[in-house]
């Protein structure tokens, strides 16, 4: 059984709870490589340079995958991305 995460154990992009291999790349090609570095930027101002560094817009979910990772770091409690569809949404219409 894998042991549940905490930030402390994180060592490693992937190691965060919602951060798959592909976001973990596209993290990383912005120079973001482990959770110590994503730890205390701000969710929009990632999602707006991946944006940026790709071309393209990431689908909003990314965002919200990113505001899951921060209330994790912040708390401690791993919870789904989409219980932050609402908090993206109203950052998204700003």
């Amino acid at each position: 059984m894998k042991p549940i995460p905490t930030p402390a154990t994180c060592k490693r992009l992937e190691d965060l709870p919602n951060i798959g291999k592909s976001i973990a790349a596209d993290l990383r090609a912005i120079g973001i490589a482990t959770p110590a570095e994503l730890a205390g930027r701000g969710p929009l101002e990632v999602f707006d340079e991946l944006a940026a560094v790709m071309g393209r817009r990431h689908d909003p979910c990314v965002l919200h995958t990113l505001l899951a990772v921060e209330h994790f770091m912040k708390t401690a409690e791993a919870c789904p991305w989409w219980k932050f569809t609402d908090e993206g949404r109203r950052l998204l219409a700003r």
